[in-house]
């Protein structure tokens, strides 16, 4: 099986190879541009499955998904985020791409989600489609995600990374890149800020 993932932050996308490639007989070609998926799929044999990341730049909301899938010879086009609403991904699917996978996913989810789409059937999860999204209570909550959220009450509650990504089920790669986010969205430097920022807010 031939995959193609688009995706621009370095560390996921060469995690999820690793976990792809890793005894799956899925073969990976990975970018970190639209432009170069493009190219991949003009010129390089065709891919079962190509993944694009929703947020990446050049997207330009389902521009990106839209332009791919008219590209070559009709192939399947999935979206990957960790951040896009379950309307977006109605939207997707409504466009027709071949599944919406949250970066949140289960390595073992992930590879079996990934098989599926390639057989030419169509994916998203169910508890992604159908739990009822978290109503944000202040001003701090309305710019973080549900699982920034999540990642950040794990952060006040003095977790380590790795004791977070086991309470969600996630890798701790995943949870760096949160961090990541979550310090760049409340403007803190360290760890010890972001906590006392989320509880001076009042988010926890």
């Amino acid at each position: 099986m031939r995959v193609l993932i688009a995706d621009d932050h370095d560390l996921l996308r060469d995690t999820l190879v690793l976990f792809l490639e890793n005894g799956n007989g899925i073969n990976v070609t990975a970018t970190g541009t639209l432009a170069d998926a493009h190219r991949h799929i003009q010129n390089d044999p065709a891919f079962d499955l190509v993944i694009l990341d929703y947020n990446m730049p050049g997207m330009n909301g389902l521009e990106g998904l839209t332009s791919t899938l008219e590209l070559g010879d009709g192939q399947r086009v999935a979206l990957i985020s960790g951040e896009a609403s379950k309307e977006i991904a109605e939207q997707a699917l409504e466009a027709g791409a071949a599944g919406f996978v949250p970066k949140t996913l289960p390595a073992k989810s992930m590879i079996n989600a990934i098989r599926f789409m390639a057989m030419g059937e169509q994916y998203a999860p169910l508890k992604f489609m159908t739990e009822e999204e978290d109503t944000p209570k202040n001003a701090l909550a309305a710019k973080l995600t549900p699982r920034e959220r999540d990642v950040l009450k794990g952060l006040t509650e003095g977790k380590s990374n790795k004791q977070i990504a086991r309470d969600f089920d996630i890798s701790e790669p995943t949870v760096k890149l949160h961090m990541k986010t979550l310090f760049r969205k409340l403007d803190a430097t360290n760890r010890t800020q972001a906590a006392m920022i989320a509880r001076e807010a009042g988010l926890f």
